[in-house]
């Protein structure tokens, strides 16, 4: 980020009397921050600066950059479960539905990196911090909702091989690691991330379902 840019924003503050802040604009300036520059660059007072306001004036709001990011994990899986629960109602093919699951998660986890590795790849929360409760119930239903769907295929007989909940799970899995591995190897010569999706969705499908 230049100086300038920099300079201008902090002379942008809001002035006392303009109200309060609105913690939707302290979370969607806080999610550019973590994705441009990572959760460990992001600080407090660059979120400040990005709204406009002081780092007193945010924390009125969040305790730390903690909470922040854990609301922002909490709003991103909430849109990813809304997503998942309205593919899993469409009058389609299970297996068309399965891809479409599958492909809305690997965007999803691609387009909010921090929140993923969060969710799902960071090590447990110690036993006393209850931020993480909700995201797990989240993540949870998100998915059952995908399990359901592969529970429909299982039942029609359509799998070569495995069971529901084995199917499901290796289908989440590899899908993971595409994600995991883009995420966390940015600087590794990988292949087009669209052909990369596409071709782990084709071969995992093609391989585990009957036509």
């Amino acid at each position: 980020m230049s100086s300038v840019a920099t300079a201008t924003r902090k002379t942008a503050r809001k002035a006392k009397g303009d109200g309060h802040l609105r913690r939707q604009e302290i979370l969607e300036a806080a999610e550019r921050i973590f994705v441009a520059e990572g959760y460990e660059g992001a600080t407090i007072r660059k979120i400040a600066d990005e709204v406009g306001v002081s780092s007193t004036a945010l924390y009125m709001h969040f305790q730390d950059k903690a909470c922040i990011l854990h609301e922002i994990v909490e709003g991103t899986l909430s849109q990813l479960l809304e997503r998942n629960t309205e593919i899993a109602g469409r009058p389609l093919d299970a297996v068309v539905r399965t891809r479409m699951m599958l492909d809305a998660y690997m965007r999803w986890g691609l387009e909010h990196p921090n929140a993923y590795q969060l969710v799902y790849c960071a090590a447990s929360a110690a036993p006393t911090d209850p931020r993480p409760e909700r995201t797990t119930e989240l993540s949870g239903k998100c998915y059952e909702a995908f399990s359901g769907v592969v529970r429909e295929v299982a039942a029609s007989g359509r799998l070569r091989m495995g069971a529901a909940d084995s199917a499901a799970q290796a289908l989440w899995m590899a899908c993971h690691g595409v994600v995991a591995l883009l995420i966390v190897r940015p600087n590794f010569d990988f292949a087009d991330a669209e052909e990369l999706m596409q071709i782990t969705l084709d071969g995992m499908l093609h391989g585990l379902v009957i036509d």
